[in-house]
């Protein structure tokens, strides 16, 4: 039976709405830092905002493309893939990618063109990252890398860069809040990860958490929340003490850390994956507001 149209239901649950927090967290915490510095620009926040989510979009789409045509998720558990389904082609949701991407592409021109033109290289650099995620003949993704992929663009260059266009200057609060924000996002790829260390195994994807194995897996998750709570003491020794109410970014992790130290596995995984979400947010908000009124 040949693949139909897909609704828009279906396209957005193809995008995979809970991974986009980890598109928003950086954003709001680096035009916190930015604020704090004295050089907060909202247009060019929003801008930032944009190129982070169309680059998340776009990775979600690639992948489902990538790992659809390889046959990597034709029996998964979690979200919706179009390809995998056969709700939608290869080709539609290929296209779909690329025109996440294009977006990305044209808000990051106008930010490169009203900051430093150097930050196109930057951007093509991401947009790569994204594609060869699963994409391409040797796919990072598929090699156990993901997970540094992740930590470096969507915590050390999504916090770092939106700090920067808005301040031009490079800032130690900005770096130090990249840790936590790239750890929990980290953390919800370790959580993904680990809910399909079955299915991935039998295909051949050799992520970070089939090479540890599940316990380590685990422990890898535990490790990256005590990571982010790090941060946010030392975003906070070097800027206000107020930041310290980061901290409370442990009200929502903990559900997902009582479930990830228990033995849960498939589909009670899945709302783990929106609780570390949530947290990335909470860290996100909660830091940049007393970075703001301080």
């Amino acid at each position: 039976m040949a693949p139909s149209t897909p609704t828009p239901a279906q396209w957005l649950a193809g995008s995979r709405p809970r991974t986009l927090p980890a598109a928003i967290a950086p954003v709001l915490v680096g035009s916190g830092v930015a604020a704090y510095a004295g050089g907060f620009v909202w247009w060019k926040a929003l801008l930032a905002l944009g190129v982070s989510l169309a680059l998340q979009v776009g990775v979600n789409y690639a992948n489902d493309y990538s790992d659809g045509i390889r046959g990597t998720d034709d029996d998964r558990v979690g979200p919706m893939r179009l390809v995998g389904s056969g709700v939608a082609t290869p080709g539609a949701v290929k296209r779909a990618a690329f025109t996440a991407f294009g977006v990305a592409g044209v808000l990051g021109l106008a930010l490169a063109a009203t900051t430093a033109w150097w930050l196109v290289a930057v951007g093509v650099v991401c947009v790569l990252a994204a594609w060869f995620y699963t994409g391409g003949s040797t796919p990072y993704g598929y090699l156990g890398l993901g997970e540094v992929m992740v930590f470096v663009f969507f915590g050390l260059v999504a916090v770092v860069g939106t700090t920067y266009v808005q301040t031009e200057t490079f800032e130690v609060a900005a770096l130090l809040a990249s840790i936590g924000i790239g750890a929990l996002a980290c953390g919800v790829l370790v959580v993904n990860n680990l809910r399909d260390i079955p299915t991935d195994t039998v295909s051949g994807k050799r992520t970070l958490a089939v090479r540890l194995g599940d316990p380590a897996t685990r422990g890898l998750y535990v490790a990256l929340v005590a990571v982010a709570a790090a941060s946010v003491v030392a975003v906070a020794a070097v800027t206000t003490w107020w930041a310290l109410v980061g901290l409370l970014f442990v009200v929502p992790a903990l559900p997902g850390l009582r479930t990830v130290r228990s033995t849960a596995t498939g589909p009670a995984l899945v709302p783990v994956i929106q609780s570390t979400g949530l947290a990335e947010v909470a860290w996100a908000v909660l830091v940049a507001a007393a970075l703001v009124l301080a």
